[in-house]
């Protein structure tokens, strides 16, 4: 595993060097490891989602290969930034999905059933990632370990590596970033930002 993790991290700086053929190369090495991180997810989407593994994943690597101007640390890094544009697709499928079903009524849901996903729906992703948003406005490094852990599937030593902090602290953040999470997506009060600060 150290090989092919040095491995990814050299084709990385090669790609982020300018050098044609990097990325070409690092397809294969990362292809399997993406398409976990898309299952994950999707595995806790609703039944019956339109996009499945593959299609998620082909998204998101097209925008990943635009991705030239990113300062590539490591492997680990990748698959952050990864799991970032995974979302971003999700939430915009979800958002197209629901568009005309905005606030049309629907109940307050917890971050556990969005995440667990056994009865979600388009506007449920879409609270989410506006919960997101709004913890990101005040607290960047709490919305991304959520978005690493939730939708990246990354375990708690990926996503410590990826932020640059240990993984106590990590999990003290994801756990006041649920609590938080939670309270917005059920209330829809920005006012509460503050207390997510710990």
């Amino acid at each position: 595993m150290g090989e092919e993790h040095s491995a990814v991290t050299l084709l990385l700086r090669r790609w982020q060097d300018g050098e044609e053929g990097a990325l070409q190369e690092l397809t294969p090495l990362v292809y399997n490891e993406l398409h976990r991180i898309a299952g994950n997810f999707l595995r806790k989407e609703r039944s019956g989602h339109t996009l499945q593994p593959t299609a998620l994943l082909n998204e998101a690597y097209m925008r990943l290969a635009g991705q030239n101007s990113t300062s590539w640390k490591d492997r680990t890094h990748f698959y952050g930034v990864a799991a970032h544009l995974m979302r971003l697709v999700l939430v915009d499928h979800a958002r197209a999905k629901s568009a005309d079903k905005r606030g049309g009524g629907l109940r307050p849901i917890t971050l556990e059933e969005t995440i667990a996903g056994s009865h979600q729906r388009p506007a449920d992703l879409v609270a989410l990632d506006d919960a997101l948003l709004e913890l990101e406005k005040f607290d960047p490094r709490k919305s991304k370990v959520i978005e690493l852990r939730y939708f990246g599937g990354l375990t708690l030593e990926e996503s410590s590596e990826v932020l640059g902090i240990s993984t106590s602290t990590l999990v003290r953040d994801q756990r006041l970033a649920e609590a938080w999470i939670q309270r917005y997506m059920q209330n829809k009060d920005p006012n509460a930002a503050p207390s997510a600060k710990g």
